[in-house]
């Protein structure tokens, strides 16, 4: 009971904001853009935390296509890969989530991933 509580005010505060700055700045304004991403990201964040579904999709299967990763050398992954480390993304991603040599570790990081890429 207390999940779907939780759920509940985590989206009412949600609109509430969204309303809050369409009602201040308006519709069209840069900021409302902003405020509605970010409170419908902080949203989801919340909701995959509180409910943490399984994500067992066939979706999360790699394709024919794309394990051999020429599609997306092509896009210019590797570029984007080197650009991350060039910043320090990568160093202080690991030092936030360091991944242990143990099997619960892995499938922590395997399930955060499929949280990222479901859209948090």
């Amino acid at each position: 009971m207390s999940n779907y509580l939780s759920t509940f005010f985590i989206s009412l505060f949600a609109v509430s904001m969204i309303l809050a700055v369409a009602y201040l700045l308006g519709v069209t304004s840069f900021s409302f853009a902003w405020a509605l991403n970010f409170m419908l990201m902080t949203s989801v964040s919340s909701l995959m935390q509180t409910f943490k579904p399984k994500l067992t999709a066939t979706y999360y299967n790699g394709k024919d296509w794309e394990r051999d990763g020429k599609v997306y050398s092509w896009l210019g992954v590797n570029i984007f890969r080197k650009l991350l480390v060039w910043v320090g993304w990568e160093k202080l991603h690991k030092a936030a989530n360091p991944v242990k040599k143990d099997l619960q570790a892995l499938k922590k990081l395997e399930y955060n991933t499929r949280q990222s890429e479901f859209g948090t």
